[in-house]
């Protein structure tokens, strides 16, 4: 026995070894253009100066901790920056694993291969960690809710309310996960009723708890608000969140009818799936229960399953219900998709169950709303649920192994129905699940909304992106470009980026003059305006104007009209886009009125710079 124990510890340990190594696998594969730089240059610029004050308060706290991370050793480089936030999904992966085993009971090596699955689905870079935090905190709160009903700890029901009261400064989309509160209610209404207690003793226990996360919660509200106040006022703070209401006039994908739609056009898409799976269920139910009817044929039936299962596995593939393009989100999302509608079909089962344990119905229930709230308030759809699985994955794993043990045939009144054949459907998706979602893991990077497919390239001149794999092309075009900046001594100096590259400030070490991102659609022309007048006003008592970096797109547009862009393959709608964008023309009236030349071009970026001053 003592051996076996010891065993289990040695294996733990390698587990635990492995999922704070696992997260790191990709720090050096990849560049991306976007979203990485972007947040990057964010931590490292934080502040009014150089950031719009809607994306500084509405993930306040996203930034302090990345501003902080800027500071530690080796975080100078784009490899060491995603160390250090990689990190945060270790501690994600870690967490879940430790709660699975030591609180939920779940064994070892199913809940190390759980969390393997969740960090493989993690398609979101580690950089945004506003999303990673958010996760970090809402495991937290599943975790001190979990302590504080099911060990009656009101001290941890506080400290779940404080979890969920800064996460609104790590994203202030995050309001929403307050509904986790429901949790409280729900325990407290299965437990009053599993021990006989009425409805006001119910409602009494339920009020109690609740209170005490939102004593927690409030806490965690003025003590945020107070030190914003201190250090910027109140009044930037609510003007800063009052234009992230303000941005859905632009930004129409985030408005919360569209966000919802989206997320439920994910699941309703799904369904097709759902029902012909369903079908095959059934069909491989009757055949075996009618073969089942004679003991010589059972075997025959077993076997028939068996083939229905490889059927339809074969089936999937051929109807493209997954790819086999690992560098793809196609690869995992409907599959991925599908798991989520099983793990919350489970959950729900489990509730309803009336031979579960109660902690195991509040873990269930916790599940459902992580599932559900993680994506509200992001237009992503189903992805950031996808992106947030270090419960669930366990503990539908879990689950479904129970499943498959179970020896016991479902009963109809007087009808017993053989579980062989769902279990066979069942061992066969989960199958696909993990073999889909760790390749995906495996292979994909983010870079530009897509995955990384070529990283035999190195920028040797740039010590912020010293080791990172790429493209040979990205390689040339951030070769070139660097090469000008040391030449020219730019490094240090504002910059305006306007084309879908706001990863340069990071990457050139140039600090943007108002907002690295600025032709982002939750980014208004009329806080352009304001910024670009406050920059020329600035620029001419100092006597220096920020350097203009254009993508390519619009350093063709300006050297050569519409029929430049016509002739590098750019279709119509984006020319018109371009001809109608409001902050592009405010950009080229700035430009023109302070006399900007073009002093370099590569294939993909163009500098200006202000002569007259």
């Amino acid at each position: 026995m003592k051996r076996k124990v010891k065993k289990e510890k040695v294996f733990s340990l390698i587990f635990i070894l492995i999922l704070v190594l696992y997260p790191l696998r990709h720090i050096t594969w990849g560049l991306d253009l976007w979203d990485t730089g972007y947040n990057y240059a964010n931590f490292q610029y934080m502040g009014l100066e150089h950031m719009d004050s809607m994306w500084l308060f509405s993930t306040y706290f996203a930034n302090a901790v990345g501003n902080l991370l800027t500071k530690l050793p080796f975080a100078g480089s784009l490899a060491g920056m995603n160390f250090y936030t990689g990190l945060s999904v270790s501690l994600l992966a870690v967490g879940g694993y430790l709660f699975c085993t030591k609180k939920l009971g779940i064994g070892n090596f199913t809940a190390f291969l759980g969390e393997l699955a969740a960090v493989s689905l993690c398609w979101c870079p580690t950089a945004l960690l506003y999303n990673y935090l958010t996760y970090l905190l809402f495991f937290g709160c599943v975790v001190l809710l979990y302590e504080g009903l099911v060990k009656e700890r009101p001290w941890c029901l506080a400290l779940a309310g404080v979890c969920l009261g800064v996460n609104v400064f790590v994203r202030f989309s995050n309001l929403p996960q307050a509904a986790m509160i429901l949790a409280v209610w729900a325990y407290a209404v299965l437990g009053g009723r599993s021990k006989g207690e009425k409805g006001g003793r119910i409602f009494g226990k339920a009020f109690q708890d609740t209170l005490w996360c939102l004593l927690g919660y409030a806490l965690a509200l003025l003590a945020f608000l107070a030190y914003i106040h201190l250090r910027y006022g109140l009044d930037a703070y609510v003007s800063g969140i009052l234009r992230l209401f303000a941005m859905t006039d632009n930004a129409t994908d985030y408005k919360a009818s569209s966000m919802l739609m989206g997320l439920i056009g994910v699941y309703v898409e799904n369904l097709y799936w759902v029902i012909r799976i369903g079908v095959i269920g059934a069909v491989a139910m009757i055949l075996f229960q009618v073969l089942s009817v004679h003991p010589f044929l059972q075997k025959a039936g077993r076997v028939v399953c068996i083939l229905l299962s490889a059927a339809m596995l074969g089936w999937l593939y051929y109807r493209g219900f997954c790819s086999l393009e690992f560098y793809s989100y196609g690869s995992m999302l409907r599959p991925g998709v599908l798991f989520l509608m099983l793990s919350m079909l489970i959950a729900f089962i489990r509730i309803l169950d009336k031979g579960c344990p109660l902690p195991e119905k509040l873990v269930s229930g916790m599940m459902i709303l992580v599932v559900l709230l993680t994506s509200i308030g992001s237009n992503n759809g189903v992805y950031p649920s996808l992106n947030n699985l270090f419960v669930a994955t366990p503990f539908t794993l879990w689950q479904c192994g129970r499943f498959l043990k179970n020896q016991k045939p479902f009963r109809i009144k007087k009808l017993a129905l053989s579980r062989f054949p769902l279990k066979g459907l069942l061992a066969a998706f989960l199958a696909m699940f993990l073999f889909q979602s760790g390749l995906f893991g495996l292979c994909f990077v983010f870079a530009e909304a897509t995955g990384v497919q070529d990283v035999s390239a190195r920028v040797e001149n740039n010590q912020v992106l010293s080791g990172i794999g790429m493209s040979p092309q990205k390689a040339a075009w951030l070769g070139s470009i660097t090469d000008y900046v040391e030449e020219n001594h730019l490094r240090g100096r504002e910059v305006i980026l306007y084309g879908q590259i706001p990863a340069l400030s990071y990457y050139l070490q140039m600090p943007a003059a108002f907002n690295p991102w600025p032709d982002l659609r939750s980014y208004s022309a009329e806080a352009m305006e304001q910024a670009l007048k406050q920059t020329r006003k600035e620029a001419q008592e100092s006597g220096v104007f920020p350097v203009v970096i254009l993508e390519n797109q619009f350093v063709r547009y300006l050297e050569g009209g519409e029929e430049a862009l016509l002739e590098l393959g750019v279709d119509q709608k984006r020319i018109d886009e371009i001809k109608e964008d409001e902050k592009w023309k405010l950009l080229l009236e700035f430009m023109e009125e302070n006399g900007y030349e073009q002093t370099f071009t590569n294939e993909k970026f163009g500098i200006w710079q202000a002569s007259r001053w």
